[in-house]
């Protein structure tokens, strides 16, 4: 049996039609069956369109495919990157789960760089620096960006940490203006150091820093971060190439999280990664969550079409989530050949996005409870806030309960305008409270559902070649913008006759 295979064809089609508050009537233990717990994190998978006998058959899927060994491949270091000929060790930057002699070393490895990150943070902590400008992009933003704004306390702590990150000159201006460049510091982060945007912002941030003194910086290629702006090496945290940059807020990237945190805190951070990365290597198939969340968006992706995917966050902490999502899972999985180059067959990630609810709830919910289309959706909430203001807390969660339900069960009217179909699916997740520890979990749970669904798909999760060409062919254009050169393209002719009658 394989993905989109006759037999879960069969399910969906013996499904179809069957409301989901029926398969909670036909299932009295479904919601229980469906349920699971890990640490501080709540996952309730019983408004997902599957009943048991599809999820015993999705689970054929998993053991198929040799999850449970895929899964010790990664944490052993194991080069599952096979493209790049490369392992894929972020579980090694936040705890030590394996024997294995490349993922001791690797977690050695980390230890000592945090080490330096702390004693970087504590020298800072002695300056007058009170704010710090991270600057990257992709996996050297969304992450920390994620996190600092997550976990960050209502009024600022020893450092206020702004991030920076498309080449946009506005973007720069609008960063710096209220800042103070005699009371800031500067972290240029680049795994390669070869990034556009990052090296242009960090000339901004040189040239207006007044020279290099503040500036930090961390890279897998230290050497070329510490001569391009002239930064002490003392200054320069490494990486390394075993770590994806979507993967890497484990590493000294996330020194932006650490000081905008603290570094007890972005310790916690990582140890709540690492129980779930516990979780994930340790559980059986049945019962790993990683796994149940990955086998879920393959029913919904191949076996049902559902081309979306969105995720909501009732907590305005968390609002950043859906963005690091759509990276991580999107970069990772938007892949159309398999390890050996042949097609995958199979339609592989759907989009993903989302946002904040309630927020969301007057804006594009509309669509999801009356559309024609179906959007699975994953509800992400907290339990227990740290607000003094409890009425409004409540009124977050029973919104946050109300549209699970509604989307699920619908509600029929006469009224065509005023009928809702229902029969979209959700999966709730809840964390106790929004914690370092409770975070780092949620995260590591994504990790580990998109490796998951890379191997059912037979895909890589761990490269993205996709992104290279059009940064191949902007810097290209340069030239053109500059009319140092002419375009081959037609239409973009166009647009540089455009730009340059109208610039």
């Amino acid at each position: 049996m394989s993905i989109g295979s006759d037999a879960l064809n069969a399910h969906a089609a013996r499904l179809r039609g069957t409301p989901l508050s029926e398969l909670l009537t036909r299932e009295p233990g479904r919601v229980t069956a469906n349920t699971l717990r890990t640490g501080p994190l709540y996952f309730n998978f019983a408004r997902q369109s599957y009943d048991a006998q599809a999820w015993q058959a999705l689970l054929a899927q998993a053991q198929a495919a040799d999850l449970a060994g895929a899964f010790r491949r990664l944490f052993d270091g194991e080069k599952v990157n096979v493209t790049e000929g490369r392992s894929a060790l972020h579980t090694a930057l936040r705890g030590q789960h394996s024997d294995a002699v490349v993922a001791r070393e690797a977690y050695a490895s980390a230890l000592d760089v945090r080490q330096r990150m702390a004693s970087l943070i504590a020298q800072l902590e002695a300056t007058g620096v009170t704010d710090i400008v991270s600057v990257g992009i992709g996996g050297s933003d969304l992450g920390p960006r994620l996190v600092a704004d997550a976990l960050r306390d209502p009024l600022p702590g020893r450092f206020r940490v702004h991030f920076l990150s498309n080449v946009d000159g506005a973007a720069a201006q609008r960063t710096l203006a209220p800042l103070d460049p005699a009371r800031t510091a500067a972290i240029l982060i680049s795994k390669t150091f070869g990034t556009q945007e990052t090296l242009l912002n960090g000339g901004i941030l040189r040239d207006w820093l007044g020279g290099s003194e503040r500036l930090y910086a961390v890279s897998a290629n230290p050497e070329r971060a510490a001569a391009a702006f002239d930064i002490a090496p003392e200054r320069v945290l490494p990486m390394w190439d075993w770590v994806g940059g979507r993967y890497s807020l484990w590493s000294a990237v996330g020194l932006p999280i650490a000081l905008a945190i603290g570094f007890d805190r972005f310790e916690r951070l990582l140890a709540g990664a690492s129980a779930f990365d516990a979780h994930a290597i340790g559980a059986p198939l049945a019962d790993n969550i990683a796994v149940r969340h990955a086998l879920t968006a393959v029913w919904n992706r191949n076996v049902l079409g559902h081309a979306a995917q969105g995720v909501m966050t009732y907590d305005q902490r968390l609002a950043l989530l859906p963005a690091y999502l759509q990276q991580l899972v999107m970069e990772s999985l938007g892949k159309s050949v398999k390890l050996d180059g042949s097609p995958v067959g199979v339609d592989t990630v759907p989009v993903w996005w989302g946002g904040a609810g309630t927020d969301v709830q007057h804006s594009f919910f509309q669509a999801l409870h009356q559309g024609t289309g179906i959007v699975p959706l994953d509800f992400v909430g907290t339990i227990n806030s740290d607000a003094p203001y409890a009425e409004n807390h409540l009124a977050l969660l029973s919104n946050l309960l109300a549209q699970s339900e509604a989307l699920a069960n619908g509600q029929h009217s006469d009224d065509p305008h005023r009928s809702y179909a229902g029969g979209r699916p959700s999966t709730l997740i809840l964390l106790d409270a929004l914690t370092p520890e409770s975070l780092g979990g949620l995260i590591a749970m994504y990790e580990h559902s998109v490796y998951a669904q890379s191997v059912l798909w037979g895909i890589n999760a761990f490269d993205q070649f996709g992104v290279e060409l059009g940064k191949q062919l902007a810097n290209g254009l340069l030239p053109a913008l500059k009319g140092e050169r002419a375009a081959s393209d037609p239409v973009t002719q166009a647009l540089l006759a455009e730009i340059a009658a109208r610039g």
